[in-house]
């Protein structure tokens, strides 16, 4: 791991140069007290290890890792999962102590303290059954037959159950498709939006916020369409809308009702991959709709991270959000692949998202209720009948996040040295608290290693087991 070589002697010695030349207050006041560990590697979940201490740094490791307090970037919103009809219903079959230490557990800021969490304004895939909130054979302009009473059966309550245990629960709701009378198809099955159905739906947004502000839950923030390019070929519900529509939709519908309302409600757009960050660009450089849209929300199966860093320099006023992803039920891994999603939270929070919100926030061993194609899992599995609860590798990376990394902390710059960054197996993102507290999570996918952090003049070496997950926080 330490210098074999003139190149290496060079390139760490003017990277020691580099650290050295920092301001005062990165040499000393950010590298004090002891460095608690938790780790996650074969059968350990998050496991609290020997503290560190810092030590003054001497000759630097040709990978290490330097941390940058002064240099700032994002400010974190929360991590989360999605709160679906599937997920609803499957808390909804425990007994109330059950679901209560579920939820505990989630939610509780002392525990996982999950905080950004997503709905669904009708049926997605993870639904028991189709439904939207406007249920007419025929069109219904005025939503006479608007009613959210298919939600008050288990999806409210839920809600309200796990706002009491995190009050400061952020929830922002997608839908996936309009009710089937605003589609040329008349079905909430695949299909496309109708431009005659703007105003109306733009009332059944506001409908269901009025709606579910009565029962209790406030919902902060809205996207205007789960996945907005995928029709999913007729097999869930889906609805394609064209950029232009959607511009215009939130400039000239959505965007001055919810204004008008009074109800603060945020407005997310493209809802969909990194791979079309050339229409978040299009659709925040048209003036109208970029007045009301408060940020891209992301998903991640298609391209890469550094698509929301591309959107955020060109637009750095509108936050990114990556609010959908979710572990394969089926993959052999499903338990186990903490280190992966690990990785690919740092590769998110070091590319600007303000949060991260998996899929599914639990499912049933078969990765069911679910009326769509795709073999989820949740982030965690509730099987029928016993009631056991199995938790994914999702769940465990999640928890060298949320666990430690407080709504209002900032990403600070973590920069590796490592000459050859292909050949580099360890990802890392670091972060300070509101309270002045750090936090910087480590992943190895490779074999065991030394990990050196440098943060000012000091440094401390950390051993890194293979395909671990290591927290640090001071």
């Amino acid at each position: 791991m330490f210098m074999r070589s003139r190149r290496s002697f060079l390139k760490s010695a003017s990277a020691t140069a580099a650290v050295l030349a920092l301001p005062a207050r990165s040499l000393h006041a950010d590298a004090a007290g002891p460095i608690r560990v938790w780790s996650t590697f074969r059968e350990r979940r998050h496991q609290s290890a020997t503290s560190l201490a810092w030590k003054p740094a001497g000759q630097l490791s040709a990978q290490a890792i330097v941390l940058n307090p002064a240099d700032t970037r994002q400010e974190i919103l929360g991590f989360g999962a999605a709160m679906t009809d599937s997920s609803c219903y499957v808390l909804s079959q425990l007994s109330d102590a059950e679901r209560q230490s579920v939820l505990h557990d989630i939610f509780a800021p002392e525990e996982m303290a999950m905080n950004v969490c997503r709905t669904c304004i009708g049926a997605s895939d993870y639904a028991r059954n189709v439904y939207s909130f406007d249920e007419s054979d025929t069109p219904d302009p005025e939503l006479k037959k608007f009613s959210i009473d298919h939600d008050k059966a288990y999806i409210l309550p839920v809600l309200r159950e796990a706002r009491k245990h995190n009050p400061d629960l952020f929830l922002f709701s997608s839908p996936w498709s309009p009710p089937n009378w605003m589609k040329p198809n008349k079905s909430m099955i695949g299909g496309a939006m109708r431009k005659t159905s703007f105003d109306p739906y733009a009332r059944y947004f506001l409908k269901f916020l009025e709606g579910y502000k009565a029962e209790g839950v406030t919902i902060d923030a809205v996207t205007v369409q789960n996945e907005t390019d995928a029709e999913q070929e007729g097999n869930m519900p889906a609805c394609l809308w064209a950029q232009e529509q959607e511009m215009q939709f939130v400039a000239q519908h959505l965007g001055p009702s919810l204004r008008k309302s009074g109800l603060g409600t945020k407005i997310w757009v493209l809802d969909h991959n990194y791979s079309l960050w050339g229409r978040a660009l299009d659709e925040l450089s048209d003036p109208a709709a970029y007045e009301y849209i408060d940020g891209i929300a992301w998903h991640g199966y298609v391209g890469e991270p550094s698509a929301m860093t591309r959107v955020h320099e060109a637009f750095p006023a509108k936050p990114c959000y990556w609010t959908e992803g979710g572990p394969d039920i089926n993959q052999p891994d499903y338990q186990t692949d903490f280190t992966k999603w690990a990785e690919t939270f740092n590769g998110i929070l070091n590319n600007w998202a303000r949060s991260i919100t998996a899929w599914n926030l639990a499912l049933d061993e078969k990765g069911k209720p679910n009326i769509g194609p795709f073999s989820c899992g949740g982030a965690i599995t509730i099987e029928n009948g016993s009631h056991k609860i199995t938790r994914s590798g999702q769940y465990w990376a999640f928890a060298h996040f949320s666990r430690h990394i407080k709504r209002g902390a900032k990403v600070i710059a973590s920069n590796g040295l490592a000459p050859d960054p292909a050949q580099v197996t360890v990802s890392h993102a670091a972060f300070v608290n509101p309270d002045g507290s750090h936090v910087a999570v480590l992943t190895n996918r490779g074999p065991e290693q030394r990990a050196q952090l440098v943060l000012g003049a000091n440094a401390v070496d950390i051993d890194l087991p293979a395909d671990s997950v290591t927290t640090l926080e001071w």
